[in-house]
């Protein structure tokens, strides 16, 4: 949950960082705003940055993009409607119906996907086990690294 209360905020940050001199900043020289949108942008980098660190274990890799996107749009959709003051137009949310399509297939199927888990150190059959960690294909049993004794000198 922490993870998408961080995203939402950052998206909040990033919205106003990417559009918010759509409506103000129309006077400003263009490198105005963009001093303005990157300034803005590191609060939003402030929070994506951990949100992501924090989902990660949580989530795969796609499934915190898919997340991070669906936030973006439900971000925008708001700030469009209440800030720019657009209109929401049916062919708008056809679309994002569609994308809602694609959060269920990111979610409902459970993909294949590397899992780190704990081995001795040493190398055996091409895993590097030095590290304490191999990276081992789901599905697949984890190697017997080999234990070194230690020594009693």
């Amino acid at each position: 949950m922490r993870t998408i209360l961080l995203l939402i905020c950052s998206n909040v940050f990033m919205t106003f960082a990417w559009y918010g001199h759509l409506k103000y900043g129309h006077a400003w020289p263009l490198w105005k705003a963009i001093v303005v949108s990157w300034s803005i942008a590191l609060l939003e980098y402030c929070l994506a940055v951990p949100a992501n660190r924090l989902g990660y274990g949580q989530f795969s890799g796609f499934q915190l993009k898919i997340i991070q996107e669906v936030v973006t749009l439900i971000v925008f959709v708001g700030f469009a409607v209440m800030f720019l003051k657009e209109k929401l137009a049916w062919n708008y949310l056809v679309a994002f119906a569609f994308l809602g399509g694609a959060v269920f297939f990111a979610f409902a199927f459970q993909a294949p996907a590397p899992t780190a888990r704990n081995v001795q150190a040493g190398v055996i059959e091409g895993v590097n086990c030095a590290n304490g960690l191999a990276q081992i294909p789901a599905g697949k049993s984890a190697p017997q690294c080999p234990v070194e004794s230690p020594s009693r000198d």
